[in-house]
């Protein structure tokens, strides 16, 4: 099953996207909709209004996450080619809503960077109230699948030891535009995952290799926190990254990032160089 985020008169609606169409939910986004009891057979059953898929508007999939669970250094042929161990516990940092934007909006580049890095990625939505969940829970707690950029200020974060300020800055990370049931898509079986500036492939990996897999981080996160439904966890970025170029890679004003994983989805983003006054 395919389930959206779209804007509509007046506000969002949550969508079972059914090939060129899409019926409404009832229910004001996705968030709203996994939230409500026994949500995979009120999308299943929904009969409300319905659109043409070729004239929506697609918001962030989960417009207001609770939590932004990010995770870094985690495929492990980019660890390895860096002449690094492979980590022993996920490296975990986190994200604001305020952060996320469609699948096709344009992305801000923030007054404040002159270092606007691009990191393709899997998304893993939760779906179930999960508490130091076993790998049973953990795995059925993977309401589905999406896309999404973890766009970066590079000369934010590593202005300290701490990366959150640089990862965070408003309306730069793409994250969309379905969320596909774990039925249709396997990450454990191997999603291809690509990310492209301008048409030019910039990064390539298969989730197979990564580290900690998304019911091994629904599990350790769960250790930390409650997760609830419509909490997203941003699974880490290979390798090709614009900063670990030589020489340097940041994203320009009207440049084009494209964030693709198979069976999944495609972001494309127009970057644009934010204006302010004075």
């Amino acid at each position: 099953m395919k389930l959206a985020t779209i804007r509509v008169p007046g506000g969002t609606a949550a969508v079972r996207v059914d090939g060129g169409t899409a019926t409404e939910t009832g229910h004001g986004d996705v968030g709203a909709l996994l939230r409500s009891c026994r949500w995979r057979q009120v999308a299943e059953a929904a009969r409300g209004r319905t659109h043409l898929t070729a004239d929506l508007e697609y918001a962030p999939v989960v417009p207001r996450p609770g939590k932004i669970v990010c995770v870094g250094l985690n495929y492990r042929d980019h660890i390895l080619e860096m002449g690094r161990a492979l980590p022993e516990f996920p490296t975990l940092f986190s994200k604001y809503p305020e952060a996320l934007i469609g699948a096709y909006d344009d992305i801000v580049l923030p007054a404040e960077s002159e270092a606007i890095d691009w990191e393709a990625e899997l998304a893993v939505v939760v779906g179930t109230r999960v508490r130091r969940a076993d790998p049973a829970a953990a795995a059925a707690a993977v309401a589905g699948y999406s896309v999404l950029n973890d766009v970066t200020a590079r000369d934010w974060q590593f202005r300290t030891p701490q990366w959150h300020q640089g990862k965070t800055f408003e309306a730069t990370t793409p994250f969309g535009p379905f969320l596909v049931t774990p039925d249709e898509a396997d990450a454990a079986s191997g999603l291809a995952l690509t990310g492209e500036v301008d048409g030019e492939t910039v990064q390539r990996a298969d989730t197979s290799g990564l580290v900690f897999d998304p019911a091994a981080l629904i599990r350790y996160v769960s250790r930390i926190v409650t997760l609830q439904p419509g909490d997203v966890i941003a699974t880490g970025t290979p390798g090709g990254v614009g900063h670990a170029r030589t020489p340097q890679r940041y994203l320009a004003d009207g440049q084009v990032l494209t964030t693709r994983v198979s069976g999944v989805g495609e972001c494309r983003n127009t970057a644009r160089r934010e204006r302010t006054d004075g």
